[in-house]
């Protein structure tokens, strides 16, 4: 948990009670939330083929870019929401204070030996793999983008010369 300030008088709450004080199995590399891995991994990609593919979907920027922004706003959504949680353990929210002041909360999953048991190895790696990868491309796609914006401008400036 992130360090709060010694005036906050907010409890530590348990963020998965009853998993951790009754579950004894074993760490398994299997999958046990299928439908939010899918998920967290759905609205990153498809957010990355709708980029790529653009110009063959549709010629219209402005419903591409809507597109991607409308896919990575779910994208965000379901990591901060459900997948975060249910995946890795990671939870936050907004507290305000008696003073009206705002404190962001941050917990993640408790380290013990039971929590060892608890945690999906598998999940795991396709959380983080997911968040890093598709960050990587994202700035891989913007100094792409930057560096053919120059020569595209480049290449247009003397056919507009023309034109005038």
């Amino acid at each position: 948990m992130l360090q709060q300030d010694s005036n906050d008088d907010t409890e530590d709450v348990s963020l998965f009670d009853a998993e951790e004080e009754t579950t004894n199995r074993p760490r398994k590399a299997k999958i046990r939330h299928p439908v939010a891995s899918f998920f967290h991994l759905f609205f990153r990609v498809s957010a990355i083929i709708v980029c790529l593919l653009c110009e063959l979907l549709s010629s219209s920027f402005i419903t591409c870019m809507v597109t991607i922004i409308l896919l990575l706003s779910c994208d965000f959504w379901a990591v901060k929401n459900v997948t975060g949680r249910l995946m890795v353990g990671l939870r936050w929210w907004n507290h305000i204070d008696e003073d009206g002041k705002s404190h962001w909360v941050f917990e993640s999953r408790k380290e013990s030996s039971q929590e060892n048991k608890t945690v999906s190895e598998a999940e795991s790696r396709i959380f983080w793999l997911g968040l890093i990868a598709c960050s990587v491309l994202w700035v891989i796609f913007a100094f792409s983008a930057l560096f053919s914006f120059t020569v595209k401008w480049l290449e247009s400036e003397p056919v507009m010369l023309r034109n005038q």
